[in-house]
């Protein structure tokens, strides 16, 4: 609470957020993100800004607030729903309750590579699964997020086999915390913001993160050696908007921003693929030493991948929420990816997504 009133405060300060329609007939919506606006994200969210200025005639304009100004990573979706900002950067997967089935989902992904490919895999999934919206009740979704594979970027002890992760403090996903506590190291889970100083003060001895961070978010500084390791990425509603703050706007603005959802996830899809390869690129200029995963390890950490996700799915049940049939069905889709390379939804129709 001490935050809003904090970030309010701010608001007022800075000239207001989101006021409603000025006498000149522009609407000026707050965007809030924990990144600066340097980060590939952020620059994705300027291009789908820009696009919403134009498209809508100018009657739309967003103003952003970088760097963790207004939203935080744990509560991201209330402060959203509180009207702290208007529309935000989200990340579910971080959020302290009331996103069980969001954060369990993000596990299933095992076969999807591309950006494209998760989040076509979530959408099937957000078509059966009414949990997804419920989990987002009060919000309207304006992008979802997929990401480059992560590997793993140790400080001073390089990972070579699976063998070599035992004993290390690694930041991971929530997603990922079974499995890489059943291969002997000690996961932890907190956002990424906080990652770079616990791996500068050896807090941390490691992260699961892509390329892209060893220059996006100057890991190459505090790391030096990165695992190409293939692990999941999952997908999860990223770019939202107060639901009351969406009902306020006219049938014209709403409708802009409805066509600008593909805008975005194209412009995230294009940054977070820049990323990657100029971030390998920073990471061997500055040191970073690359190695691969045997390819019997690797087959290794997919199988145990695939039996934590299915565990943490059953364990879903508690909540009432039938996570079996969810991890079963993206299991099913998912293989489909090795003959075809779509995502299709239903066996029996025509429509497919990338």
């Amino acid at each position: 609470m001490i935050r809003w009133v904090w970030a309010a405060m701010c608001l007022l300060a800075l000239g207001g957020c989101a006021r409603g329609p000025h006498e000149s007939g522009v609407t000026v919506l707050s965007y809030a993100s924990s990144y600066a606006p340097q980060h590939p994200f952020s620059r994705a969210d300027i291009t789908w800004m820009k696009w919403v200025e134009e498209q809508s005639g100018g009657t739309l304009r967003i103003k952003p607030y970088w760097s963790g100004t207004l939203l935080s990573a744990e509560q991201s979706l209330t402060e959203l729903r509180h009207g702290v900002a208007d529309i935000g950067l989200i990340t579910p997967i971080y959020s302290r309750g009331g996103t069980h089935f969001i954060r369990v989902q993000a596990g299933f992904y095992l076969g999807t590579t591309t950006f494209e490919q998760q989040t076509a895999l979530y959408r099937c999934l957000q078509a059966v699964e009414p949990q997804l919206d419920r989990e987002l009740r009060g919000l309207k979704v304006l992008a979802l997020q997929g990401g480059n594979l992560p590997g793993i970027l140790t400080r001073d002890r390089p990972v070579r086999t699976l063998q070599d992760l035992r004993g290390l403090r690694l930041r991971a996903p929530s997603e990922l915390l079974g499995v890489l506590d059943e291969l002997g190291a000690d996961p932890v889970d907190m956002p990424m913001g906080e990652v770079y100083s616990a791996l500068a003060k050896g807090v941390l001895d490691g992260v699961v993160a892509p390329a892209d961070t060893l220059r996006s978010l100057h890991f190459a500084e505090v790391a030096k050696y990165f695992n190409t390791i293939r692990i999941p990425r999952g997908a999860y509603a990223s770019r939202a908007m107060s639901e009351r703050k969406w009902n306020e706007l006219t049938a014209s603005q709403r409708a802009v921003l409805e066509r600008g959802v593909s805008v975005w996830e194209e412009a995230l899809s294009a940054e977070i693929a820049a990323a990657d390869l100029a971030g390998e690129k920073a990471g061997r200029e500055q040191g970073v030493v690359f190695s691969s995963m045997p390819p019997e390890d690797q087959a290794r950490f997919d199988a145990i991948y695939e039996r934590d996700a299915e565990r943490r799915a059953l364990r879903l049940a508690r909540y009432g929420i039938d996570g079996k049939a969810s991890f079963n069905r993206a299991r099913e889709i998912a293989s489909g990816l090795e003959a075809t390379g779509k995502i299709q939804c239903e066996k029996d129709n025509d429509r497919e997504t990338a």
